[in-house]
């Protein structure tokens, strides 16, 4: 993914959050269309459930149809299937606010740490059944992968990584955006963990109109 854009290369902004395994699934889909498409990443996280509490709660609570919440899953487990992500089953969520914080404040220890903190931290939730949620499971997920004590800190204190959280937020509803994950390539939006073709259809036609 390029860190310096030049004039073949194409941006995309993606809002997602680290609780939605529909967002895990495009963290490998973007991945792969970086293999084919010079990519300029945005990660703009978005909290979806904000009223979760950090100790976590039954996913049943999240108020799904069951019938609905069924073809959900299904759907889910043959997108991850195709993109080699190993699902645990899990009876939870968590509120994903501190990890959202901590993700951005690793963006400030350069693009090597923030995608590792970025990958550990979808990889904790969704294959080790990780509480992303509680301080003392993010500042092991992040020293893990690298993020030094400071920043982590940092990223739970420091007014400025609130802000962007709600800059995000507010850019979301401007662009119409009501759910992750989503990406924006130029003015065109493109929703949900959609195939790689549809991305890479979408990439191609912001190349033609740059």
């Amino acid at each position: 993914m390029s860190e310096t854009a030049d004039s073949s290369t194409v941006r995309v902004t993606v809002f997602s959050d680290y609780v939605c395994p529909f967002c895990y699934v495009a963290d490998r889909r973007i991945r792969r269309l970086a293999e084919q498409v010079d990519l300029e990443v945005h990660w703009r996280p978005v909290e979806i459930h904000p009223h979760t509490p950090p100790e976590g709660m039954p996913l049943d609570q999240l108020g799904y149809p069951p019938d609905l919440w069924e073809r959900m899953m299904m759907h889910l487990g043959n997108l991850a299937a195709e993109e080699g992500i190993r699902l645990v089953e899990r009876r939870f969520t968590t509120n994903s606010h501190k990890a959202l914080l901590v993700a951005e404040a690793a963006r400030d220890c350069g693009p090597e740490v923030f995608d590792r903190v970025h990958q550990a931290l979808f990889f904790a939730f969704f294959t080790r059944s990780r509480n992303i949620g509680q301080v003392d499971v993010l500042r092991e997920v992040a020293a893990e992968a690298g993020m030094g004590e400071e920043a982590f800190e940092r990223a739970l204190i420091e007014p400025a990584y609130e802000d962007r959280l709600r800059e995000n937020f507010v850019a979301a509803r401007r662009l119409g955006i009501t759910g992750v994950p989503s990406f924006v390539f130029g003015d065109h939006v493109v929703a949900g963990a959609v195939p790689l073709p549809h991305l890479l259809q979408a990439a191609r036609e912001a190349a033609g109109a740059a």
